[in-house]
C-alpha cells in the first residue's frame, strides 16, 4: 500500500494528540492537589474535556466542509497549541477546564479528519486496517504517553506534559503541510441531511454499541489510578509500570482488531471482543487483589476493549459510505458521550459506594454492547439475505 506510510504518519500525530486527553486519568490525583479540589471533581474534567469533544467537534466538522482534509488537519492542531499554552500558563481550576475545552475541540476534529483520510488513502479492502492504524496513535497515547505523563508529574510538575505538546502541535503542522495531499473532502452536506443519518436505524444500533461500549470502558478507566492504589499495595512507579503494560495490551489490541476485521470479518471480530471485555471487567472486580494478578487482566482488558474500535468504525462508514466523515464525526460524538456518562456515573460510584463499583458498572454497561451488536448484525443478514431472494 503506497500510501503506508502516510498512514503511519497519521497515527503518530494522533498519538501526540490522544495523550492531551488521555493523560489526565494517569495523573488525576496531582492535578486534584495543586487545584485544592478532591479526586472526584477533578474526574470532572473528563466529562468537560468529552462534551466538548462530543458536541463541539461535529459543528467543527459539519461548519469547514468546504475545507480539504489538509487545512482541517491543520485547524484541529492550531486548537491544540491554543489550549496547550492556555494549560500551562493560566493558573485556576477555571481556566484549566476551559483550557481542556479548547482541547476537546482540537484532537475531536483531528481524529475525525485523521481517521476519515486514512480511510482514503486506503484501498478498499483495507479501510478497517488503515483506521486500525491510526487507532494506533490512541494507543501509543496510553502505552508511551501516560505513563510518561505521570512520570512527569511524580517528579516535575504534571503542566510540563502541556508544553510538550504545544511544541509537538507546531512541529506537526508544518509536517501536515508538506506531507498530506489537499484532497476535497466530501460534498458539502447540508446540517438536516447530516442528522437525517441518526434516523437510521442501523446507524443507530452502530452508535448505541458505541456508547455503552465507551461507557463500560470509561467508567473503569476514568479512575483506573485510583482503582490500582485501591486494591493493591501498588506505589506511584508502580502504577506507571501498570499503566505501560496496560498500553502495550491496548497497541496489540487496536491493530488486532483491524487485521481481524478485514480478515474474518465484523461481527465476530466485534461480539467477540465485547464478550471478553466483559469477562476481563468482571475479574478486575473480583480477584484482582495483587500486583501480579492485575496487570495481565489489565493487559486482558485493554486488548479486548480496543480490538472493538476498528470494528465499529468501519460498520458505520460501512453502512454509510458516501458520508464517512460524517459517520465517524457521530462516532466520535457517541464516544464522547459514552466518556463524559462515564466520569459522571464513575464519580458517583466512588464517592457514594467505593472505586470497586467503576468494574461492575463497567462490565455491565459492556454486555448490553455486545447484545445490540449480535442483535444488529443478525438484523443485518436477514436484510441481505432478502434482498438476494428478491
Amino acid at each position: 500500500m503506497k500510501n503506508s506510510w502516510k498512514i503511519y504518519l497519521l497515527a503518530l500525530i494522533t498519538f501526540m494528540v490522544s495523550t492531551s486527553e488521555y493523560v489526565i486519568a494517569g495523573i488525576l490525583d496531582k492535578i486534584a492537589a495543586s487545584n485544592n479540589v478532591s479526586v472526584s471533581a477533578a474526574g470532572q474534567l473528563i466529562t468537560v474535556f468529552a462534551i466538548a469533544n462530543a458536541v463541539g467537534s461535529p459543528l467543527v466538522v459539519m461548519a469547514t466542509t468546504k475545507l480539504n482534509q489538509r487545512k482541517l488537519l491543520m485547524l484541529s492542531l492550531v486548537l491544540m497549541v491554543l489550549g496547550s499554552v492556555m494549560t500551562f500558563t493560566l493558573s485556576g481550576f477555571g481556566f484549566l477546564v476551559f483550557s481542556r475545552i479548547i482541547l476537546a475541540l482540537g484532537s475531536g476534529v483531528f481524529a475525525i479528519a485523521a481517521k476519515t483520510a486514512a480511510a482514503k488513502l486506503a484501498p478498499p479492502e483495507k479501510q478497517a486496517g488503515a483506521i486500525g492504524t491510526v487507532i494506533l496513535g490512541f494507543s501509543a497515547a496510553i502505552i508511551i504517553g501516560v505513563p510518561i505523563g505521570r512520570l512527569v508529574a511524580l517528579v516535575y510538575d504534571w503542566k510540563l506534559i502541556f508544553v510538550g505538546i504545544g511544541v509537538l502541535s507546531l512541529l506537526a503542522i508544518m509536517v501536515i503541510i508538506r506531507t498530506i495531499p489537499a484532497a476535497n473532502n466530501e460534498v458539502n452536506v447540508p446540517l438536516g441531511k447530516q442528522l437525517s443519518y441518526l434516523k437510521n436505524p442501523k446507524v443507530l444500533m452502530g452508535l448505541g454499541v458505541t456508547f455503552f461500549w465507551q461507557l463500560g470502558y470509561g467508567v473503569m478507566y476514568s479512575y483506573i489510578t485510583p482503582f490500582m492504589l485501591t486494591v493493591t499495595s501498588m506505589n506511584g512507579r508502580e502504577v506507571s509500570g501498570a499503566l505501560f503494560a496496560f498500553g502495550i495490551a491496548t497497541l496489540i489490541g487496536s491493530k488486532f482488531g483491524g487485521f481481524m476485521t478485514d480478515r474474518i470479518g465484523n461481527p465476530r471480530t466485534l461480539v467477540g471482543g465485547l464478550f471478553v471485555h466483559v469477562i476481563a471487567l468482571v475479574l478486575l472486580a473480583t480477584i484482582a487483589k495483587s500486583t501480579f494478578v492485575i496487570i495481565p487482566l489489565l493487559m486482558l482488558w485493554s486488548f479486548s476493549a480496543w480490538s472493538s474500535g476498528p470494528g465499529m468504525q468501519y460498520n458505520l462508514v460501512w453502512l454509510a459510505p458516501e458520508a464517512s466523515g460524517i459517520m465517524l464525526s457521530l462516532y466520535g460524538s457517541f464516544i464522547q458521550l459514552g466518556i463524559a456518562a462515564a466520569a459522571g456515573i464513575g464519580g458517583i460510584a466512588v464517592k457514594s459506594i467505593s472505586v470497586l463499583a467503576v468494574s461492575w458498572i463497567g462490565a455491565g454497561s459492556v454486555a448490553i454492547a455486545a447484545l445490540i451488536a449480535a442483535v444488529s448484525f443478525r438484523l443485518n443478514s436477514k436484510v441481505v439475505e432478502y434482498e438476494k431472494v428478491v
